[in-house]
């Protein structure tokens, strides 16, 4: 597969490229949503021996969800400084320790999103959390113990992935 030629169709929020592709003697086209690397991490407290999750609503799902602490990198951040500001941001904790596990893409059929995924080790809150304001962020903070990490229910991919590294560490 080749990509012929790449033009943007819609520059706001997101941007998404219209795409003409060649693979095999034909041409067609597809669009691609370009959403930028994110980064996410699973937060656990070594002092509480409590894993630190957030609720918040998501425009995608069209409803609040429970995940991991997560944001976008910014230009010109590496995604260790990200996942970092992303925690202290949505929580108040400050990162003692971080560990990469895994980068995946969301959805690689259509959009150029990487995670970068995280476990972060945490145990003095130095601020209040619950995201920022001007990013019209509205953020619960949660304390969950192990067994209640693992019996949690949810829909979020990147929460799924840090739910079965955690369970493969129990072990």
């Amino acid at each position: 597969m080749k990509i012929q030629n790449r033009e943007k169709a819609y520059d706001g929020y997101f941007k998404i490229y219209k795409l003409t592709v060649e693979q095999h003697g034909q041409t067609f086209n597809r669009e691609q949503f370009d959403r930028g690397d994110a980064v996410a991490a699973l937060v656990f407290d070594t002092e509480k021996q409590q894993y630190i999750l957030t609720r918040q609503f998501r425009v995608g799902s069209e409803s609040e969800l429970v995940e991991v602490v997560a944001g976008m990198v910014d230009k010109g951040e590496q995604p260790e400084e990200s996942i970092k500001r992303e925690i202290e941001e949505e929580t108040g904790y400050h990162v003692d320790r971080l560990q990469h596990l895994h980068t995946f893409y969301s959805s690689p059929g259509g959009t150029t999103e990487r995670v970068m995924l995280y476990y972060a080790e945490v145990t003095q809150q130095k601020g209040t959390g619950g995201g920022n304001a001007h990013e019209h962020e509205f953020i619960e903070i949660l304390h969950l113990s192990p067994a209640e990490l693992d019996a949690l229910k949810t829909p979020d991919a990147k929460t799924i992935i840090a739910q079965q590294w955690a369970r493969l560490q129990q072990k």
